[in-house]
This record gives structure tokens, sequence and C-alpha cells, in this order.
């Protein structure tokens, strides 16, 4: 039975893709990361924005276009937070964010011929799983810490969907990375609030950090809350041996009374207090963010309110996202902005992503770069602080970490070209 598996949304859906993948093939189907012709798909789902939602949705009818006879089933944060709208659809299977682990002996099931009825699972409980682990082969594995998050954002969906934050235990976390390919040199801690990472009840992300700086691989954060960044904490990761220094510290809004409203617990001047103790241990660090554009109460002052401070902290890059209305959270009860309005600051805050990414490479020489794969004609890598950098060499040389230096003219839009001897 061959098997594709569909992934939408983020790094912690796409390690527990991988981790369904895994099992799968274990099992011996054969198996499939993303849209191919297959006999059965999986379809791991998001929620995180309408536009998300929608684009599950329209993976079932990519998928009938491939094999209209292929058995089909739903898991994730859309099927969660309406699994109603995948029934519709006359899909096989809905799961939700708990039991994904559960699919494959569903696909068991399916593959034996035995009779089933189509069954709804999205209302399980929602419990911190064992899964079976996302073993990869790539240079870059992501492993899942954590799960759930407890900090109830008013625009945000994904604690009543996942809910409240709990923490895998330590020594699975070790025991997985323990068993990763040699060829894996770089590991990235993924969950849906990293920041909270308990052990016994108390804050292990240092813990963690520190147990896994023995592996000697590459050690990078996918994403942290502002709020754990203190100068004990940043002093620690500056001790450790194998850390990357990037950050993804997610702003949203550069605007106070916007922050208060989202019902995020740090001010701008708490924020830019934090980046500048990243910087004090990391003057090159990488420092990207998340920012949301047409939050219900953002009028056209502050939108400039948030432009300014954007421009002010000078991030490396910005993932932007328009408001989108979540039903159940506690801004969908406000008068949404014009879809207009949104587009046209969205395209102003992109024109200043493009200025600060060019600014964030010019400031930097160069660095180690661990070389990942070949395309066309280069070779692709990340730099410590994630610069991608495209290396022409004569040497095949993936896999490998390798010294670097810009040299003018080397940028191509956003190419960073090196020439390796």
């Amino acid at each position: 039975m061959k098997i594709s598996i569909v992934t939408l949304g983020c790094k912690v859906n796409k390690y527990e893709s991988d981790a369904i993948m895994h099992s799968l093939s274990e099992k011996g189907y054969e198996v499939f990361d993303g849209l191919r012709e297959a006999d059965l798909y999986i379809i791991n789902t998001c929620a995180v924005t309408g536009e998300a939602e929608k684009k599950s949705r329209q993976a079932i009818a990519r998928c009938r276009h491939l094999n209209k006879n292929a058995k089909i089933l739903v898991c994730g944060c859309a099927s969660q937070k309406n699994s109603l709208q995948f029934e519709e659809k006359g899909v096989d299977f809905i799961g939700g964010t708990a039991r994904k682990n559960f699919i494959a002996q569903y696909v068991d099931l399916i593959a034996c011929g035995e009779s089933f009825e189509k069954q709804n699972l999205s209302a399980l409980p929602l419990e911190y799983e064992k899964e079976d682990f996302a073993t990869q082969s790539r240079v870059r594995a992501y492993i899942k810490i954590q799960d759930g998050c407890n900090n109830f954002c008013s625009y945000c969906i994904i604690p009543y969907l996942r809910g409240r934050s709990r923490s895998r235990e330590l020594d699975d976390i070790l025991n997985e990375v323990k068993a990763l390919p040699n060829e894996v040199r770089e590991i990235v801690l993924t969950g849906i609030n990293v920041t909270d990472y308990k052990i016994s009840g108390k804050s292990g992300l240092i813990l963690l950090l520190s147990e896994l700086d023995k592996f000697g691989k590459r050690i990078r954060l996918s994403s942290l809350e502002e709020t754990i960044v203190d100068e004990e904490f940043v002093k620690a990761l500056a001790s450790l041996k194998n850390f990357c220094p990037f950050f993804h510290l997610s702003l949203q809004s550069g605007s106070a009374k916007v922050l208060k409203d989202m019902n995020r617990k740090y001010s701008p001047q708490d924020f830019e207090k934090s980046v500048n103790l990243i910087r004090k241990y990391f003057p090159t660090a990488g420092i990207t963010t998340d920012v949301i554009v047409g939050f219900p109460t953002e009028t056209d002052d502050l939108f400039e309110e948030s432009m300014h401070f954007i421009e002010k902290i000078g991030f490396s890059g910005l993932h932007i996202f328009q408001y989108s209305k979540r039903d159940g959270t506690v801004a969908s009860k406000l008068k949404d902005l014009s879809s207009q309005l949104k587009k046209q600051r969205a395209k102003r805050l992109e024109e200043l992503d493009k200025r600060l990414r060019k600014a964030f490479i010019a400031q930097n020489k160069g660095g180690k770069v661990l070389v990942e794969e070949k395309e066309g004609d280069f070779y692709v890598g990340y730099s410590e602080n994630y610069i991608k950098c495209y290396i022409d060499s004569d040497q095949d040389i993936t896999n490998q970490v390798i010294e670097v230096e810009f040299e003018k003219p080397y940028l191509e839009g956003e190419k960073v070209k090196i020439k390796q001897n």
C-alpha cells in the first residue's frame, strides 16, 4: 500500500507527521512525504488562520484528484476545531490533535481489508502522548519537546485545540537524539510553547540544552517567548559549545496598546531590553519575529508605532500574518478591520522586511555553514545565525560544517553566494 502524508502548518505538525511516517514505514508500508499519487492519504491539518483551515479542506480535493478511490484520513488542529467541515467531505477517519499514533493502527485495518465504520476521534482528551520517534535522515532534525499552551492570547485558537502546556520527559528526548542517524548534524527543538518546557514542574529548558550540548550536534530553538529572556538565561546559552545564535522571538505588535489587547505579557520596552541582552552576548545573532497586522484595535497611528518599533529593533527577518478571526477567542468579539486595509499594511511590512534582511546580511562577514544539499550548481546550507548560503564548490561538501567569508558582490536578492575552492 502506498501512503502519502500531507502536512500543513507548523514545525510541530511536521514532527508529528514524521512520527506517523516512521511508524508506518516500520510496519512495511511505502510512505511518501508530500502530495503524490497513493492508495491512502493522511492530511495533518492546521487552523492557525482561516486561510490555513481553507487549505486543509482543499487538500482533500487535491488527493481525490490524484486517486478518487483512495482512503483519506484527517488529523490535526483544523479537525480538532471543527470536525464537521471534514465529515461533509466524506473522509474515512477524523482525528484531532490527540492520538495521532492511532492512525497507524487504523491503516492496518484498511490494509487487511477488515470492515470498519468511518470514525471521528477529534474529541479525544488532550494529553502528552509518547509518539514514535520521528527518526529522520536529514542533516537537520526537529525534536518535539512540548505541546499545548497556557498563554491564551486573545487572537489565538491553538490553546483550545492543543490543550494546556505539557512537557515531554527528559529521558525520552535524550533517547530520541541518541537514535538519530550519524548524518544528522543539527537538532531544532520545537513545540507549541518551547519557553514553557518543564522538568518536574520547574523551568527545564536550560537543563535540557545542557544535556543536548553533550551530543556535539548544533542546537537551535525554533521559537521563544520574550518572557524567558534574562541575564541568567542568555549567559547560560552563551556557555554552550554547540548552540546556534539564532532567536525567533514572537513580537506580534510594536504597539503597547495592541500588545495589551492581544493579552501578550510584555511591553515594547521589555522586548527591546531582551533583544539588547541577546546582542550583548551574541553580537551577530539572527533575531526574527512574528508580526500580526490588522488586529481589530490596531489604528493607523498604532500601526505606524509598530512599524517604527520593528525598524528600530532591526530584526533579521519578519514572519508577517494578517489577522484572522478565530471563533471562540476573545478577539473574535471585536469588529474586524477590512481585508483591504490588512493587505495594505502587510505590504508595507513586507517592504520593511526586505530592507531588514538585506541590512542584516550586510552586517555579517561570514561564519560556519552546515551544508545540507545541492540546488542546481550550488551547495546550500545555513550559517549559525541562519543566513542561507549558496556555495560554489568543486568538491562535494554535503553534510559538512565549513567556515566561509562573505565577499562582495555576494548578494543576489536574498542569496548569499560564496566561492569555495
